[in-house]
């Protein structure tokens, strides 16, 4: 028996009520984690010892439970059209490539060698400036399609812009972490890189694309089955994000507890960026008149990271017990708890945007 219209409305109901208490549960999630991650420090070593090339398969799998139904939504002939409405690509690749690495590390310097400079040492200092230029330069690849699922984003434009993203900084992470670091051997992790673009794009899309195409030829090319579909698998998106939490905050717990004023400290910057970065995309987008179902993804694509990439860096040119590295990871844990923020903020101002081009 069919699905009526009204069950798939009262499910979505549902769903959207879950998403309206998600900082709740993320709230928890980040609670549990601190908590499991101390009481039983072992068993999350062992998880975070599941990892090839600095990439941990166990969050990976999350990753795919949270960005599969996105994927399964990707209309290819959505993606041919993208080119045709530029708007928000310009935006998210001026801000990410112009703009963001370079208030990262500007940012970094006020904070860590003026308001901080009583309380960090100078060698710290730099340390964790060149940790937040790492982050500044890798924008997010798997995340952003979590971020635009929340928003409603369009799942062809989230599709192009990550694919541009993940182009571009092939050829220019390098250089402008070298300039900006003032060091010239930077090695770049090419099997991070290029696993975490499978792992994250390649893999799920194709999975995605597969799945859309039975479902397709199983009910007549009718997209209330793909809709149908997504709506099932939903929960289970929601349910990898916070498990991704627990994970993330338990693998640092030891070092949240032990050193709770230096990560306050050392996420600073990384917030007043984030939010900075958010509010600079989103206003452009919304004085260009980007409709809102881009206008979200084209904004969050920059505020989030990828973090993989800039932990492998930072561990590959200043050591795994260095500041740059702690750095990396404390804008792990501060990224889910941020976003969250964001999308909220980006829900809440969607009639200020145009639905449609």
């Amino acid at each position: 028996m069919s699905t009526t219209t009204a069950e798939i409305d009262a499910r979505a109901a549902g769903l959207g009520l879950f998403e309206k208490w998600l900082s709740i549960w993320v709230g928890g999630a980040i609670l549990a984690g601190i908590a499991l991650g101390n009481i039983a420090p072992g068993i999350f070593a062992s998880l975070a010892a599941i990892e090839y090339a600095s990439v941990n398969l166990v969050v990976a799998v999350l990753i795919w439970a949270m960005i599969f139904p996105m994927m399964v939504a990707v209309d290819f002939g959505a993606v041919r059209r993208v080119g045709d409405k530029p708007k928000g690509l310009i935006i998210t690749l001026v801000v990410n490539w112009l703009i963001k690495p370079f208030t990262m590390a500007a940012l970094g310097v006020l904070f860590f060698e003026v308001v901080f400079a009583d309380l960090i040492a100078p060698d710290d200092a730099q340390q964790y400036i060149a940790g937040l230029i790492l982050l500044g330069t890798a924008p997010c690849t798997a995340m952003v399609f979590v971020w635009s699922q929340l928003t409603k984003g369009d799942p062809a434009y989230t599709l192009v812009q990550v694919a541009a993203n993940d182009l571009i900084m092939v050829v220019a992470f390098a250089p402008i972490v070298a300039l900006l670091l003032g060091v010239t051997d930077i090695a770049v992790p090419w099997e991070t890189l290029l696993l975490s673009v499978a792992l994250y794009v390649v893999v799920p899309l194709a999975a995605g694309a597969f799945v859309r195409h039975r479902l397709l030829g199983t009910h007549g090319g009718s997209e209330a089955a793909v809709s149908e579909f997504i709506g099932r698998i939903k929960p289970l998106s929601i349910l990898g994000l916070l498990l991704t939490v627990v994970l993330l905050f338990g693998f640092q717990a030891e070092t949240i507890v032990a050193r709770p004023l230096l990560i306050a400290l050392i996420a600073a910057p990384i917030i007043v960026q984030s939010y900075g970065i958010f509010f600079i995309a989103y206003g452009a987008a919304k004085a260009w008149k980007v409709p809102h179902p881009v206008a979200a993804p084209c904004a969050l694509i920059g505020t989030s990271n990828f973090f993989e990439l800039a932990v492998a860096v930072a561990i590959g040119l200043f050591g795994i017990g260095s500041g740059a590295a702690l750095t990396t990871v404390v804008g792990v844990l501060v990224e889910v708890p941020v976003m969250l923020s964001l999308v909220a903020i980006a829900n809440r101002t969607r009639g200020i945007f145009p639905s449609a081009p």
